[in-house]
């Protein structure tokens, strides 16, 4: 991991859209499945996931869930029921209500909140399983009250149709009963378009590799989807109080999600660059994801010197990481000067790993500087809005004048004409086609 200064070191990230050959794949994909749906889909498993199935076997049944119990061990049971728990807690204060405000000329403003009818989840299974990517997609639609909740899977490659057990049970513990064994950009296209097994969803969100990410962008505008996710992130703002120890773990926590992930530690000490840059290295080697995060490390792993933490700051807000660690002396002291971060850990047990699994807040963060822009999944993401007006015969008679006007000057005279027959109508003529 090499130390640079944070004035020699480009901080712009190039964001992957992938090659013109997966384009390519994905949009063939999609089409196929739009056109031909369970024919398609059941060839797709086939080819890339070496699965034969039927129409009937798409569906995980029941009886499936049930058995995945027996499968995983009682302590994770517990766990994954804890861990629903606190995001369950956290999500519920996020809820929002309609209102409707009152005026004194008896106008009725307001906005009605309702949840999202359908909405499919995309669980990935590639170079690990996730449980608790469920938890993070389902419990805040299952707060914002969506009433079908979908979920998609890839199947075990190798000829085998079986799902992670540990996938099932987080699924059944967050009380998702809709459950298909297809992945990949066939699964977004099924979601989005529906086939003969498939009823297609409002929106679709979770996170998946390239093809995946492809595929919900290639469907945006036809459904809805979370976002474009991008390799994960991690940066950690350290001072000389800091435990080398502890920062080199939780920048590899992050290094073993896969080769393109990043971690970057930015401080205002050389000597303490130097003990974390050795200690990633001694931690590295004992990593039973080693290889992965070794790549990781060596492509997009960096320790970024600065002058004083307030530089340290600038660059974090610059860089809009997924993830930010405040491993410094008082970290409440430097929060409110972060503008920019997907989710903020602060101390020095407010590791990462306790916001991935445990916490409460949503671990579906924004990637490639995006934070920027978006935050983390939420019960928002899973309601929709509608503006309410009823507007009183007083406040027409009073502001009609007015928004004939408006409408006037950006020449839509049918605008016009629709307020003034009412104006007419109550002995108020206004300004008869005045152009």
């Amino acid at each position: 991991m090499r130390i640079v200064s944070a004035q020699d070191y480009d901080l712009r990230r190039e964001v992957e859209y992938g090659s013109p050959e997966q384009n390519a794949a994905v949009k063939r994909i999609v089409a196929d499945v739009r056109s031909e749906g369970d024919r398609a889909l059941l060839r797709y498993t086939a080819q890339f996931d070496s699965t034969t199935l039927e129409s009937d076997e798409l569906r995980v049944t029941e009886e499936e869930l049930q058995a995945a119990y027996s499968q995983v061990e009682p302590s994770f049971v517990k766990a994954i029921a804890a861990a629903a728990a606190n995001i369950r807690a956290f999500h519920q204060k996020e809820k929002r209500n309609s209102w409707m405000d009152l005026q004194p000329d008896g106008t009725l403003l307001g906005q009605i909140i309702r949840p999202l009818k359908r909405v499919g989840v995309y669980v990935p299974g590639g170079k690990a399983a996730y449980p608790s990517s469920v938890l993070m997609n389902v419990i805040p639609a299952q707060v914002a009250g969506v009433p079908e909740i979908v979920m998609v899977t890839p199947p075990a490659t190798g000829g085998k149709a079986g799902i992670d057990p540990y996938i099932l049970v987080a699924a059944a513990e967050a009380g998702v009963r809709e459950i298909y064994r297809v992945g990949g950009a066939q699964a977004i296209a099924a979601l989005a378009y529906g086939t003969e097994s498939i009823v297609p969803v409002d929106k679709i969100c979770g996170p998946g590799n390239i093809y995946v990410a492809l595929a919900k962008r290639e469907v945006f505008g036809a459904v809805d989807i979370d976002s474009i996710a991008g390799p994960s992130e991690i940066a950690v703002l350290a001072d000389d109080s800091a435990d080398a120890a502890f920062v080199a773990a939780d920048l590899l926590s992050q290094a073993e999600h896969d080769e393109m992930a990043s971690a970057i530690l930015v401080t205002d000490s050389a000597a303490f660059a130097q003990a974390c840059q050795k200690e990633v290295q001694r931690q590295l080697a004992e990593l039973p994801r080693r290889a992965i995060a070794a790549a990781s490390i060596e492509r997009y792993g960096v320790i970024l010197l600065v002058d004083s933490l307030l530089e340290g700051i600038q660059v974090i807000n610059r860089l809009a990481p997924e993830h930010l660690e405040l491993m410094v002396h008082e970290p409440m002291s430097y929060l409110s000067l972060i503008e920019n971060a997907g989710a903020i850990f602060l101390g020095p047990y407010s590791s990462e790993p306790v916001g991935d699994y445990f916490a409460g807040p949503n671990h579906i963060i924004p990637t490639n500087g995006t934070a920027r822009f978006s935050s983390p999944v939420d019960v928002d993401d899973f309601i929709k809005k509608s503006s309410m007006i009823y507007y009183s015969k007083q406040a027409l008679l009073d502001n009609g004048e007015t928004i004939m006007e408006l409408a006037r000057r950006e020449g839509l005279e049918g605008h016009a004409r629709a307020i003034e027959i009412r104006l007419q109508r109550e002995g108020k003529a206004g300004n008869a086609h005045d152009n």
